[in-house]
């Protein structure tokens, strides 16, 4: 028994393939140092034609040379955890603490009920104590369609939560589930009970459903709850006071699921909300309710926002300290006396306007605040207060979300998240700032791989353009291919790219996969990035403000399908969508010319001159595909609108007319 009460409960593995990554790593380096070498001692002569072109080159693979510094340093240790589950469970089950999961939504539009209720239902049914588990829903949207398919949902975790546990199933989403699983006709037993759960749960799903398309709450739907007279003095979104209910009181005897267990306290709020006070987004919601392998091994991963837990003293602006030991009891036997609906009433402050004023909230306490990467903020906090950060990531996956559908949606998503991670950096939370003599150097430079995203685009946008416009004017910035220098950028393009491919198939993804990625790769740092540093750049000089913009999380039977098939969603007109277009017809006039220039001249081989030139430009073509079939070939609803091929047409006409005469 004693020595039970020894073993770890979990184990710290190094990552497999770690020798292979620092000897590709080392191999790369070599290959960067010759083209240096030779950048620096073929400087064109000062009134020779293509010198600044020569030199912005330059300086743009020094910056790709030092963000690939900083990623190596990110990938050089990485490791993993496996927990004992067994182990905690019999050294702890009596004395586990107190666990309140936060789920946030702030659309009913966006982000549907159904799919809200899915993931509350989820997270509900827990392996764990369920006295001991409280669920929150952080309704920033004030809407009482979210509230009602909360109600709902309470009365469905009754079957919901039993029937999870009695047959397993995984994954613990119904609305997951149901998609994938397969009717158990061999197991007459469970196969009455999931046809029988499957029922109440479409049916459910489809009140709430037509609820949502209808708009409003009925008359005979209002009657069913006291929570929905709150919305009669709701003036808007923007304006009501708080709501908070508490759907289920887990130490009530009626919390009981149909075999009698104790059901998990489930609560749904939304925090007054008025014109005149800031409201710091989803971090304001994140307070009112009070990781990854690399960043693993170089001091702890970035908090991300979702998908984690954390201790409450992180989260209190406590400092950790040598001597401190986690007071589990102090969160197990939080008994409170007062009735359930006295309990609503006492709450409601914490969610009010006025409670933060003046206070350490969003500063010192909580989720920080003026930023649009809060997560990442207040992760880097907590560590500098010397809390560290573990990254797990189980075989049975303990959350499961969506993500955007649409090539628009993903890009926005990215400009909004690199926007914040730059505004980190470029202030006095940066890493190398607050952190410095707190975390390690190497967790400081892990950090710069997420911070500097938006710092990316501007050597991408010079890679991309540049050589291009030198090949349709005959200027030649790569050395000629019978030249020994090419070898260094032959074997860097191929040895890089290469592992990244393998390293890709190695854990279950494929070349099609792979080679989306590296369209995504360059579709976001080349509109994505460039919005996020060109929005930092107005802010600081006062002509934009900061704003929260929430992104899709569903999408309609013909985008879905488009999806599933692989096939890029445009569809709409956006400045992204224009510099895209842009770009591509520019690579693809220059890489024609170049073509046309190595045909018209092949007895003076001026293929040898340029052949690095057309490979790059002939590179970018192929990642483009996508955007000539949007502009040009496709009819359906989703290809790219006249105007994006107009005025794409237009700028990369006018930039190869700038670049030749």
């Amino acid at each position: 028994m004693a020595k039970d009460e020894n073993l770890p409960l979990f184990a710290t593995k190094l990552a497999k393939g770690r020798i292979l990554f620092q000897f590709y790593s080392l191999l790369i380096f070599v290959g960067i140092c010759f083209i240096f070498v030779y950048r620096l001692s073929h400087i064109p002569a000062k009134k020779e034609p293509g010198r600044w072109a020569w030199m912005g080159l330059f300086f743009s693979e020094l910056w790709f040379s030092f963000y690939w510094f900083v990623t190596t340093v990110v990938r050089w240790n990485p490791i993993y955890r496996n927990t004992f589950k067994d182990r905690l469970s019999h050294r702890y089950e009596k004395a586990l603490p107190g666990i309140d999961i936060f789920v946030c939504t702030a659309d009913p539009v966006i982000e549907p009920p159904v799919m809200v209720i899915s993931t509350v239902l989820s997270v509900m049914a827990y392996d764990y104590p369920p006295e001991k588990l409280s669920v929150y829903l952080s309704d920033d949207g004030g809407s009482d369609l979210t509230f009602y398919a909360m109600l709902e949902a309470s009365r469905f975790s009754k079957i919901w939560l039993p029937f999870c546990k009695k047959f397993k199933v995984e994954p613990r989403s119904p609305e997951a589930y149901f998609r994938t699983a397969v009717e158990p006709l061999g197991e007459p037993v469970m196969a009455k009970d999931w046809s029988t759960v499957k029922k109440l749960y479409e049916d459910m799903k489809k009140r709430i459903e037509n609820t949502t398309k209808l708009g409003r709450i009925s008359e005979e739907i209002s009657k069913e709850h006291k929570g929905f007279n709150e919305w009669i003095f709701v003036a808007s979104r923007r304006d009501h006071q708080t709501i908070l209910q508490i759907l289920i009181d887990g130490r009530e005897s009626e919390a009981m699921d149909i075999q009698g267990q104790t059901l998990p306290t489930l609560v749904y709020l939304s925090r007054e909300k008025r014109p005149r006070y800031h409201h710091h987004f989803k971090a304001g919601a994140m307070n009112a309710l009070l990781e990854m392998p690399g960043f693993d091994g170089n001091g702890g991963p970035c908090y991300i926002g979702t998908g984690c837990f954390h201790r409450r003293e992180t989260l209190s602006g406590q400092k950790y300290s040598k001597i401190y030991k986690a007071d589990w009891k102090r969160w197990i036997n939080r008994s409170v006396e007062d009735s359930t609906s006295v309990l609503e009433e006492t709450c409601k402050v914490l969610a009010s306007c006025s409670y933060e004023e003046n206070t350490q909230w969003g500063k010192e306490i909580g989720l920080k605040y003026d930023c649009a990467v809060e997560d990442v903020l207040t992760g880097i906090a907590m560590q500098c207060r010397g809390w560290r950060s573990i990254y797990f990531t189980p075989e049975r996956k303990g959350f499961l979300g969506v993500a955007p559908t649409t090539l628009l949606q993903s890009l926005v998503q990215h400009k909004r998240w690199s926007e914040g991670d730059f505004h980190i950096f470029a202030s006095r939370h940066c890493p190398f700032v607050l952190g410095y003599k707190k975390i390690p150097l190497k967790l400081q430079l892990t950090y710069c791989m997420n911070l500097l995203w938006a710092a990316n685009c501007l050597a991408t946008l010079y890679y991309v353009i540049v050589p291009s416009l030198c090949l349709l004017r005959g200027i030649s910035l790569f050395p000629e291919i019978t030249n020994s220098w090419v070898l260094a950028f032959v074997f860097v393009i191929i040895v890089h790219r290469a592992y990244s491919l393998g390293e890709f198939v190695w854990f279950g993804g494929t070349f099609k996969g792979w080679w989306n990625d590296q369209r995504m790769w360059l579709y976001k740092r080349t509109t994505s990035y460039f919005f996020g540093f060109l929005d930092y750049i107005l802010k600081r000089l006062g002509f934009t403000n900061s704003a929260f913009v929430i992104t899709t999380k569903v999408a309609g039977d013909d985008v879905s399908q488009r999806y599933e098939q692989e096939v890029m969603e445009f569809g709409t007109s956006s400045p992204m969508f224009t510099i895209l277009a842009t770009l591509a017809l520019l690579n693809a006039i220059c890489f024609v010319s170049g073509l046309k220039r190595v045909i018209a001249d092949v007895e003076t081989l001026v293929w040898e001159k340029f052949a690095l030139h057309i490979l790059l430009c002939g590179l970018l073509v192929f990642i483009n595909l996508p955007i000539y079939q949007g502009l040009f070939f496709r009819k359906d609803v989703a290809s790219l609108p006249t105007s994006v091929t107009y005025q794409s047409t237009m700028f990369a006409l006018l930039a190869c007319a700038i670049a030749v005469y």
